[in-house]
């Protein structure tokens, strides 16, 4: 029973790998062209798949760079004037609190 689950895993696998191939457009296929990788896919089938994930399938859009504060903005609480000027006085007791 065992060996059936495996072997239909296997299969899933495999036909996702070729559907993935065969689905991504061509401009976006990264190493070898989308031919190349069709045959890798069919003839070797779980390593074929596998290089297929790793190193064709195209790149997920990343996210930019988070925008670092403004020139006017404080960059942390220790750059923070507000901030010193409480924590100095708070320092010397003077916390009605």
């Amino acid at each position: 029973m065992a060996g059936v689950l495996i072997g239909l895993a296997l299969l899933a696998f495999w036909l996702f790998s070729l559907f993935d191939v065969v689905t991504t457009p061509e401009d976006e296929v990264r190493n070898v062209p989308k031919a190349l990788w069709v045959l890798i896919v069919v003839l070797i089938p779980l390593l074929g798949g596998l290089v297929w994930m790793a190193r064709g399938r195209p790149r997920a859009p990343r996210a930019p760079w988070p925008v670092p504060p403004g020139p006017g903005m404080p960059k942390g609480p220790d750059d923070d004037p507000d901030f010193l000027r409480d924590l100095e006085r708070r320092m010397r007791g003077d916390d009605m609190s």
